[in-house]
């Protein structure tokens, strides 16, 4: 739970800055007045040191196991609440043995990453608020949480101390409890007998040849796995498929080996005090395992599209592949790093502040760049044009010679080079001429006005035999039309398309056609319009003499 949390503000920060990014290209309409400042919150309470460690619930956990393998089992009871209602009966020494005990054989502890390390515990256990547990028990085949509950000391101050529920379900009868161990039986007297961080010194050497064993175990169970998987999978030895099984290979060896290692030291009887020091070595590599592995898979992945875009000449797209692959790579180095430092138990709160602090100030510090990458992110993802495309952008007509990660440049029909940013170019009207599959044959013949009906009819009729006998012209549709008469003259529209792409090709077929077309309209016995104008000349006599208007003498 606590690495998601970490993990989402890790990725919301980012997020934060482009947002703010955004809307410092919106123009301020008004000065807002200043808001109230909120009421502060009140400060931390800070509490004295306990002499126990009993602030914390992980300080309860850990006081409470250095004691007990110290045989110091009056310290220990320290750490179990006293029952006031059973007052003399509660024996805690006896408890505290028990506990010890019963832990060593079918306890488990939580790493300690996990136990909170705030006088106030944790808050998002789905239990009450002064409850936390740190672990679980297994008595007769039955499994029960381990509780520790918070309590006020004479002072007023907070400790942690085990439930009264969890104590009241340990047999105290130490010698019921199977208490003999593999490691036990077998180790030699004097390093059971010496100590070293409050476990014997065979533990510590037993989990050492464990932890190796474990390594060759996982190791020679996925060379197993990878030797026998071509046989029944045909394909698993080709690319990509090759790739994604290796990029597997190393992270499920460490996961499998440290999955291995946990099981065996519980089975073997390995003290509690070693398995919770390698605790923390556990998830940290299982942090690395799945790192490793998505590290590995970014390159697979990364290998196969960029050899497929090679294939196809898209440098654009290549370039855009390995800058992504890189920010993604030193995007999952941070995260496994703060990752690793939580569970070392360092405060990477204040890592995580500042790095959504950096991530706000170089976004607004690179507004336009970062609006050029996303445009250029935006063509290579949605390819309005690639390079050799013809395209008209804005009033711009020419030839796309390079998409870069800032600009792209076109070669306009002057032999000019025009630089356009690809955040504009995103959002400009690009008509593309490349991917036309046929090209458009639309020519308007404007005959005499003095062209009969007959005449029409005819040469529709031979104009349409023109574009339907003709090998390239896609007869669906290919139609001639008396379309209108106006002033220019009669007006007769060709439509139809020619199948090709290539605009050289429908220049000559074009060609071809009109001059056909010309043919049939001579031989019809019409012409073209010519441009012509009639003038007439009219001849005012005025108003007839009788009615002309008498005007007085002055």
């Amino acid at each position: 739970m606590r690495y998601k949390k970490r993990l989402n503000a890790f990725l919301i920060s980012p997020l934060l800055g482009i947002i703010l990014m955004i809307a410092a290209q919106v123009p301020v309409m008004a000065q807002l007045p200043p808001m109230p400042e909120d009421t502060a919150k009140p400060a931390r309470p800070v509490y004295p040191p306990d002499s126990l460690g009993r602030r914390t619930p992980r300080g309860t956990i850990d006081g409470f196991l250095k004691a007990s393998y110290e045989n110091d089992y009056r310290k220990a009871a320290l750490y179990i609440r006293r029952d006031p209602a059973l007052k003399k009966r509660q024996n805690t020494l006896a408890q505290a043995k028990a506990l010890q005990a019963l832990l060593e054989v079918n306890g488990r502890i939580y790493p300690y990453s996990w136990i909170s390390n705030e006088p106030e515990g944790k808050t998002d256990d789905n239990l009450g608020p002064n409850l936390d547990r740190i672990g679980a028990v297994t008595i007769e085949n039955e499994s029960f949480d381990l509780i520790l509950e918070s309590f006020k000391d004479k002072q007023g101050n907070p400790i942690w101390l085990f439930s009264t529920q969890t104590i009241e379900r340990i047999p105290l009868n130490v010698s019921d409890i199977e208490t003999s161990t593999l490691i036990s039986d077998i180790s030699p007297a004097f390093m059971q007998k010496n100590k070293w961080g409050g476990a014997p010194v065979s533990h510590w050497v037993a989990s050492i040849i464990l932890l190796i064993f474990a390594y060759l175990m996982a190791f020679g169970l996925a060379r197993l796995v990878i030797f026998l998987l071509p046989k029944f999978y045909k394909k698993a030895g080709e690319d990509p498929h090759a790739g994604v099984i290796r990029a597997f290979s190393l992270p499920v060896q460490l996961y499998l080996s440290t999955w291995l290692f946990m099981f065996l030291s519980r089975e073997a009887g390995i003290s509690l005090v070693v398995r919770q020091r390698f605790g923390n070595l556990n998830l940290i590599v299982g942090v690395v395992a799945v790192m490793l592995l998505i590290w590995q898979l970014i390159d697979v992945i990364g290998g196969v599209t960029e050899h497929r875009l090679k294939k196809h000449r898209n440098q654009a797209a290549v370039s855009a592949i390995l800058f992504f692959r890189r920010a993604l790579k030193t995007a999952l180095v941070v995260v496994g790093v703060i990752m690793i430092l939580d569970t070392l138990g360092f405060d990477v709160t204040t890592g995580i502040a500042a790095l959504g602090i950096g991530g706000i100030a170089l976004a607004l510090g690179t507004q336009k760049t970062v609006e050029n990458f996303v445009g250029s992110v935006t063509i290579i993802a949605d390819q309005p044009v690639r390079v050799g495309d013809f395209c008209k952008i804005g009033d711009i007509s020419g030839t796309i010679e390079r998409i870069g990660m800032r600009a792209t440049q076109v070669r306009t029909n002057d032999r000019t080079v025009v630089t356009i940013p690809n955040g504009e170019l995103s959002s400009l009207k690009i008509e593309n001429y490349a991917h036309r599959e046929r090209l458009w044959f639309h020519p308007i013949f404007n005959l005499r006005l003095e062209t009969t009906p007959d005449q029409i009819r005819q040469l529709i009729q031979d104009l349409r035999r023109v574009l339907l006998t003709h090998p390239r012209v896609n007869p669906s549709p290919a139609r001639v039309r008396f379309v209108e008469v106006g002033p220019g003259g009669l007006q007769i529209e060709v439509y139809a398309y020619v199948d090709t792409a290539d605009f050289d090709v429908f220049l000559e077929i074009q060609e071809e056609l009109l001059l056909k077309m010309m043919e049939v309209i001579t031989s019809s016995g019409t012409s073209l319009m010519l441009p012509s104008q009639t003038v007439y000349y009219a001849k005012d006599h005025g108003l007839p003499q009788q009615e002309s208007p008498i005007i007085p003498p002055q």
